[in-house]
């Protein structure tokens, strides 16, 4: 018999919150690390008022959603029931659990897979306003099929709502830049695949959820994520593509936090772990990440550390290798172009580049993109009364482009 796995969702829980260990978070609530160990073992007891408080002020979620059954048998949604609602911002309502008279068929694991298997394909060219609720929508289905699953089912339905779940995070944080929201919405990403004792997935979460503090320049929140996204990679075998896209992400944080250096000896090694490959094959969901959007990774980092025309150069053969389906990535590559010249004092060339930035823009919206025209447009202050820059300027505050940014 399998060893139980315990209480996954307190697990997942601090790990998202930043304590990395069980005696981080028992010393963050004052408490020994055998209560620690309690909390997070198969039958978990109840914790005391004031202590709950704090735990549920430290991770952010009430005691039920952390796994805890309260007392008496009070509650309507036991730890082997449903996951937390999603996040109530598009007016979704809770979906109650319920009870195990109502079974639902083992092929109900690949009926769910199917809507987020396509919810995957969309994000490339769906809006981001109208794919997000529908994929918490689809997350509020998984948690009301949770509990009328078992077994290889429902194991299968709780690595689904994990993916749609790191779906709508990724949409939150990179699309709508919302990474207060997003954090909440990887939080239920990372227990979801908890339940399903997906270990890849629970890498890529973390990793995702680095990017917050990592991107807001708190380089000790970020490395501990990814420390634990490494882990949770080895355990589950991971590709060469996914183990060089961790070191993509810790590159990017590193980047944002001034150590440029550290940066491209990460980008250098994931370079290196591509170019050896792996007997593993990359999870389907892996699809955001390649070596060419590796390149576009390293040419950011180099035109963060100054080097411009090895920027230019890396940048240019990203371009040019792009395909269909990266319009969003394009935009971020023209971005990163722009001010490569704007770096190097050619304010024409770094118009143009905005421009075709702009083009992609109003055809496939991306937060990303368009904070990288934004940041151009500030590094040519200098040169805001010629024409090129006014021209920018037209197109960069038109209407629709105004309006555009302004509503999502």
């Amino acid at each position: 018999m399998s060893r139980p796995a315990g209480n996954t969702r307190l697990k997942s829980a601090r790990l998202a919150a930043g304590y990395p260990s069980q005696q981080a978070l028992a010393d963050a609530l004052g408490v020994g690390v055998r209560q620690v160990r309690r909390w997070e073992s198969d039958e978990p007891p109840w914790p005391q008022p004031e202590v709950g408080q704090a735990l549920t002020r430290a991770l952010g979620q009430d005691l039920e959603a952390l796994g805890f059954a309260p007392p008496g048998g009070t509650s309507n949604r036991g730890r082997h029931g449903t996951l937390a609602a999603p996040a109530d911002s598009y007016n979704l309502a809770a979906v109650p659990a319920q009870t195990a008279a109502t079974m639902q068929p083992a092929s109900v694991a690949g009926d769910f897979e199917a809507v987020t298997r396509s919810h995957r394909h969309l994000y490339w060219t769906v809006a981001p306003t109208t794919l997000h609720p529908a994929a918490l929508a689809h997350a509020t289905l998984g948690c009301a099929l949770l509990p009328e699953t078992a077994g290889q089912t429902r194991q299968r339905v709780a690595a689904a709502l994990a993916e749609t779940w790191l779906l709508a995070g990724r949409i939150e944080f990179f699309d709508l830049r919302e990474p207060e929201g997003a954090g909440q919405t990887l939080l239920r990403a990372l227990q979801a695949a908890g339940e399903a004792d997906a270990p890849l997935l629970g890498a890529a979460v973390l990793a995702h959820t680095a990017f917050i503090p990592g991107w807001a320049g708190d380089r000790e929140s970020a490395v501990e994520r990814m420390v634990a996204a490494r882990t949770y990679a080895r355990r589950g075998g991971a590709s060469a593509e996914l183990l060089a896209w961790l070191d993509a992400v810790e590159a990017e944080c590193e980047t944002r936090c001034g150590n440029n250096r550290t940066a491209l000896h990460l980008i250098g090694h994931a370079e290196d772990v591509l170019a050896q490959g792996a007997e593993q094959t990359s999870p389907d969901w892996l699809d955001w990440f390649s070596p060419v959007r590796l390149a576009a990774f390293k040419g950011n980092t180099q035109l963060k550390a100054g080097h411009l025309p090895q920027a230019r150069e890396t940048l240019l053969g990203a371009l040019e290798a792009f395909g269909s389906g990266a319009e969003k990535q394009m935009t971020v590559v023209l971005g990163d172009l722009a001010a490569v010249e704007a770096s190097a004092g050619r304010p024409e060339e770094a118009c143009g580049y905005a421009l075709r930035a702009l083009d992609q823009l109003e055809r496939t919206w991306y937060a990303m993109g368009m904070e990288r025209v934004r940041e151009v447009r500030r590094a040519l202050a200098p040169h805001q009364h010629q024409q090129c820059v006014l021209e920018l300027d037209d197109r960069l505050y038109g209407w629709s482009t105004t309006v555009s940014a302004l509503s999502r």
